[in-house]
């Protein structure tokens, strides 16, 4: 990879990392799951799993980009030669890629969500409008696909147009901008939420720490969220590494990018619940809330439909900024590997992930109870491509974790981390067993196979990751 392509300030991949990070999973996903598992107990484990197991494979990632310089295809192809490792571990890679793509393709559908809302309330048509009104208008959205698939063409040409432009010319640029002028935003909307909701209603709400109502459902919702949150494990943080200078700190970095992400994701379920609250309506709404619960409670408060259309075009903003992450793991590999220009390689991405994109726009309507998918797999299209992204994401960041902990040399390591000892031995206990056992955790206990079956199942798989663990170290000592 050229070193034109690094980025022009150290800070950039800060912004590029906090860009990817911050998205819907902050706006819609997380204050949606603290609504529905009691708030401030879903919060703790989510802080707690951010520290112990997002934050470790967060450097283990972001150093596998820096120290290939390269897309995360041809990356890890290039360390498992220089390390003289299994070609299994390039499945990194392609697991990465494979999630971007697939996410893209019905992010995009469900971002375009707010380009509708916003022309709902910069129009009035949901100013004082009842529930009923304003869960209709919800539905009428989702049962025509024409409207949804032209939103999502506008939102997914609009991302690549960003990443077309170049490293720098168009993400770097377009991120300078996009996200002082999303915290900016973020801020108007919590202090007119001050002003005219419940504030302390949420603050109570966010805050108050009852682990033991927490089920284990919860405990699972929690630790998933803070590992998605983070984009780990889809190749956007390993691509934005081969950008980042060698002298920036791996791991300010990386606790920075953790502290701005989670400080994001705390800011909007304040103003999203002090508005709820204010409104008198129910946060444990579920997915419904932000389209749903949110419009109504614009719609009752004094400029609430300006502000409404500031928020959901905060919303779009946010999507955008995680958007070209997910276009940028599989266009770097084809600029490597086939030679094709910049714009010729995200045309391609992008052309395919929006075809994909209409199993999504679909789903929600002509195939939401009768599709052959239903037939064959009894879920819709979009289920099946949020199950397999499900699966590929902690895999991937399973074995991220896996490869920075045991493959890669403790020389490197500290080359590339340039820290004390006593923090590298922390960081690898966390990324050579915890995080992994966690990550595994949470994978098994979402398929649905292993259901009824998951303590057997993770024993077993902890007993083998072990096993194998302890051979890679023993070889390790053995050749050094």
């Amino acid at each position: 990879m050229s070193t034109n392509n690094v980025w022009t300030h150290k800070g950039t991949f800060l912004l590029a990392a906090v860009g990817s990070a911050v998205g819907l999973g902050n706006l819609w996903r997380f204050p949606y799951l603290a609504g529905e598992n009691g708030g401030g107990a879903f919060l703790l484990v989510y802080a707690l799993t951010i520290v112990a197991v997002g934050i470790p494979i967060l450097i283990a990632e972001t150093m596998l980009g820096r120290n290939s310089r390269r897309s995360p295809i041809m990356g890890m192809r290039f360390l498992t030669r220089t390390h003289r490792a299994s070609r299994g571990w390039e499945s990194i890679g392609w697991l990465g890629a494979a999630s971007a793509f697939i996410i893209l393709s019905f992010y995009s559908v469900i971002a375009g969500w707010a380009i509708h809302y916003t022309g709902l309330m910069l129009t009035g048509r949901l100013s004082h409008a009842g529930a009923e009104a304003v869960a209709a208008s919800f539905d009428d959205l989702l049962a025509s696909p024409p409207l949804l698939a032209l939103y999502h063409s506008l939102f997914i040409g609009a991302s690549a147009l960003m990443v077309g432009l170049g490293v720098h010319r168009g993400i770097e640029n377009g991120l300078r901008i996009l996200m002082p002028a999303l915290f900016v935003i973020l801020m108007v909307v919590l202090a007119y939420a001050a002003m005219i909701g419940d504030l302390a209603g949420a603050a109570d709400f966010l805050f108050t720490f009852n682990v033991a109502d927490l089920s284990l459902e919860g405990w699972l919702e929690a630790m998933g969220q803070s590992f998605f949150t983070l984009s780990l494990g889809m190749g956007a943080i390993m691509a934005y590494g081969a950008y980042m200078s060698g002298d920036a700190s791996l791991t300010g970095t990386a606790f920075t990018v953790a502290l701005v992400d989670t400080a994001v994701a705390l800011i909007a379920g304040l103003a999203i619940f002090a508005l709820v609250f204010g409104a008198g309506l129910d946060p444990a709404e579920g997915p419904g809330l932000m389209f749903v619960t949110l419009p109504l409670a614009f719609g009752e408060m004094p400029g609430g439909t300006l502000l409404g259309a500031i928020f959901f075009l905060l919303v779009l903003g946010a999507a955008l900024s995680s958007a070209i992450s997910l276009i940028e793991p599989v266009a770097a590999y084809l600029v490597e590997r086939f030679s094709l220009s910049r714009p010729q390689a995200v045309s391609a991405m992008v052309v395919a992930s929006w075809a994909l994109g209409l199993l999504t726009v679909f789903s929600f309507n002509a195939w939401a109870s009768d599709s052959p998918f239903h037939g064959w797999f009894g879920r819709s299209p979009f289920e099946l491509l949020e199950l397999a992204t499900n699966i590929f994401m902690p895999l991937g960041g399973l074995l991220i974790a896996l490869f920075a902990g045991w493959v890669l040399t403790h020389g490197e390591v500290m080359k590339e981390m340039r820290t004390g000892e006593g923090w590298f031995r922390v960081w690898r206990l966390l990324v050579r067993f915890v995080a992994p056992a966690a990550v595994a955790f949470v994978f098994l206990r979402s398929l649905p196979q292993v259901q009824g079956y998951w303590i057997p199942t993770i024993g077993a798989v902890v007993i083998v990751g072990a096993f194998a663990a302890g051979r890679s170290f023993l070889s390790e000592r053995h050749a050094s």
